[in-house]
């Protein structure tokens, strides 16, 4: 098994720093006994421990949590939730495909907006659409067959010229979009930390308790700086760091991703950032600058990848930069206020890994960047599978499974050359 090490982000999360302080739980300091143990306290983990106390009330359940909540990768995504499934890749050969994995979404998302209401649980969630927008030919032809999938499958869009863009965003960066009505933005940060906090009091969660072991001994033994956890079942809800125990080595990567926010833009600039008063834009290409805008005066741009591994800062902030520049000339001035990397498991096919690894053993990884009803789907679903509960076949079948990666150094060098050629074809996407 390889050294277990977690990702130690050079920059607070910007999300989480614009929120109050959070009281973490405190760390595991002593040997329990439990008959589930999830380590990860992201979307999937805190779904796989609600699901397993709605459907096995009697059940002693713990989370581990490597760091603490609200710093981890779940809150460091871009916070576009939604039920509709529409990859920016879509052809109409993949629009039966697309609709059955809605199903599922929808009943996640339903299930998740649930807990949302009966928890009171203030994430700033706003139900405004998002854009799809192209900078390019290339770009816009993709969009175009999304459009048609999305008319196949009857899900609300509106075709948006360059013009309605720049109306929208204040940008006349992009040619051409989509608008889809049925996206939710809101505060990532907010809404990991409320479904923690809101978890049933006698789920057991450790914060900044990462495991450092992993064996089987009559039953499972996790092993931690200051306790020890014995189970009869283990699920991974670490993504990629699933790797790190020793499983799904040749099945997903690490990705890190950076994102910016701006400091408060005067109220004399504001028409710059568009009429629309919160608004998100998705790129065409799976390269491209994801952008929102943060509460009334706020922007953030999202965008670069880096393999396994951080970008030197310096260079990110000025990525960052320029890709805010490109889109907003007259707000060179601006500076970011916070700027921070996040990780993501990639894997080759786009579909995640989800299952049992072996007896009393379960993961879910490989979000590939989709993480918040998407995690909380597979999770709820682990969770069943874990007790023996439904039948998980259309499901599993409908979202794929992770195939085979190379294993290093050929790993590294296929993503470096797969990103230098994917690179070009962005384009301005980027």
């Amino acid at each position: 098994m390889e050294k277990l090490t977690y990702p130690h982000y050079t920059h607070q999360c910007g999300w989480n720093a614009m929120l109050p302080a959070r009281q973490p739980r405190p760390a595991l300091n002593q040997d329990i006994s439990v008959d589930y143990a999830v380590i990860g306290a992201g979307y999937t983990g805190l779904a796989i421990a609600r699901r397993l106390r709605e459907l096995a009330p009697d059940a002693t359940i713990a989370v581990l949590e490597a760091t603490t909540v609200g710093e981890g990768s779940s809150a460091r995504n871009s916070g576009f939730t939604g039920a509709d499934v529409l990859p920016r890749n879509a052809s109409i050969e993949m629009a039966d495909k697309a609709r059955i994995q809605s199903g599922f979404f929808t009943e996640a998302f339903e299930w998740l907006m649930q807990i949302i209401r009966d928890n009171k649980i203030d994430c700033d969630m706003q139900q405004v659409g998002s854009i799809r927008a192209a900078a390019t030919e290339r770009g816009e032809a993709s969009l175009r067959n999304v459009a048609e999938v999305a008319r196949v499958n009857q899900i609300a869009h509106t075709v948006l010229s360059r013009e309605d863009i720049h109306r929208r965003i204040g940008s006349a960066y992009y040619r051409f979009g989509l608008f889809m009505s049925d996206t939710w933005l809101l505060q990532p940060a907010a809404l990991i930390r409320g479904l923690a906090d809101a978890l049933p009091k006698d789920i057991a969660l450790y914060e900044n308790t990462p495991v450092l072991k992993l064996c089987k001994r009559d039953g499972w033994v996790l092993e931690t700086a200051n306790g020890v956890v014995k189970c009869r079942n283990v699920a991974f809800a670490t993504n990629a760091f699933i790797r790190k125990f020793g499983y799904l080595k040749s099945r997903m990567a690490t990705i890190y991703t950076y994102a910016a926010i701006t400091g408060e833009i005067p109220d004399d600039r504001l028409g710059e950032l568009g009429e629309s008063p919160a608004w998100g834009l998705l790129p065409s290409h799976r390269l491209g600058t994801t952008l929102r805008r943060i509460g009334r005066n706020r922007l953030m741009v999202r965008s670069l990848y880096a393999h396994e591994a951080e970008l030197d800062a310096k260079e990110a902030h000025a990525k960052l930069k320029d890709r805010f520049e490109r889109r907003w000339p007259n707000l060179r001035g601006v500076q970011f206020e916070y700027m921070w990397a996040g990780t993501t498991a990639f894997t080759m096919n786009g579909s995640p890994w989800w299952g049992r690894v072996e007896d009393g053993l379960y993961a879910s990884g490989g979000c590939n960047g989709s993480g918040i009803t998407k995690g909380t789907m597979l999770g709820r679903h682990l969770a069943e599978l874990m007790l023996g509960k439904g039948d998980h076949a259309r499901m599993t079948s409908a979202m794929g499974t992770a195939n085979w990666i190379a294993p290093e150094p050929f790993r590294t060098i296929g993503f470096n050359i797969i990103s230098t050629i994917e690179s070009r074809k962005a384009g301005l996407e980027m």
